[in-house]
């Protein structure tokens, strides 16, 4: 008898998750809409000595160099250089073993309040990517210490992001191009994030239902939270918008608009 009733508990147990997951809103294709959605790009310059600063291009990443145009260690193995213009000009450049990788030529304005940026990063092959970046300073007073946001970059088309079940009431999320590939339950436990190739990385997520149109992702890189993702579904359920925020950021980092396919 008791074993007649726990396999039709377990048989109930498992119908239940497989209706949830059947009808689960956010299950579906979505693609990018360009024009509803936003990126932000925010950097802070801090002094750290004479002729020294700290600058964060993200949280936690955080290269600190002295003024003088020399190839200095920095982040993820590679150098970094940021020569002094003048008062409102800057030239920074990231090199990996001697091979240019990005250059920035920074000009402030004559009032202290905007930052141009004329970025250019190269691909393996030497190739060009240039973006005219545009700062507006959202702390400091003068120079270039200071937090500076921008949403000059814009988003690519044809972005996508496949939701699909994931162990019953769970999601699986794959969107590389959306940096939003996951497999995770929400039931506050840390599940690995995968890279492209479907391989685990140091990274990791916990989610959480704040309702039936809305989830709550919580991003950690070692143990570390360092971001969240709110991903909320219109009353029509046919327009899913994701919004990310990283710790100690005044911004967003992105707003992405996506509608169902």
């Amino acid at each position: 008898m008791l074993s007649r009733i726990f396999r039709l508990l377990l048989f109930a147990v498992l119908a239940t998750s497989s209706v949830w997951a059947a009808n689960d809103p956010f299950v579906g294709k979505w693609k990018v809409n360009q024009s509803k959605s936003k990126l932000n790009d925010e950097m802070k310059v801090e002094v750290a000595g004479a002729n020294k600063y700290a600058i964060t291009f993200a949280p936690g990443f955080v290269d600190t160099v002295v003024a003088d145009g020399s190839d200095q260690p920095a982040l993820s193995e590679t150098t970094l250089s940021v020569t002094v213009k003048g008062p409102n000009s800057w030239v920074v450049i990231r090199k990996m073993k001697g091979r240019t990788l990005l250059t920035g030529y920074w000009t402030l304005s004559e009032d202290g309040k905007t930052l141009n940026d004329a970025y250019t990063e190269y691909a393996p092959d030497g190739s060009p990517s240039s973006i005219p970046y545009v700062y507006e300073r959202t702390a400091g007073s003068s120079g270039f210490p200071g937090t500076w946001d921008s949403d000059s970059e814009k988003v690519k088309a044809g972005i996508e992001l496949q939701i699909e079940p994931y162990e019953g009431d769970g999601l699986s999320f794959n969107g590389p191009d959306a940096e939003m590939t996951k497999k995770m339950k929400f039931d506050g436990n840390d599940y690995p994030d995968l890279d492209r190739n479907g391989g685990i990385q140091a990274s990791a997520s916990s989610g959480r239902r704040v309702n039936q149109r809305s989830l709550e992702i919580t991003d950690k890189f070692k143990g570390k939270i360092t971001g969240t993702r709110q991903i909320e579904l219109s009353t029509d359920l046919k327009t899913l918008t994701m919004t990310v925020r990283l710790v100690g950021q005044n911004r967003p980092k992105s707003i992405l608009v996506f509608d169902r396919e």
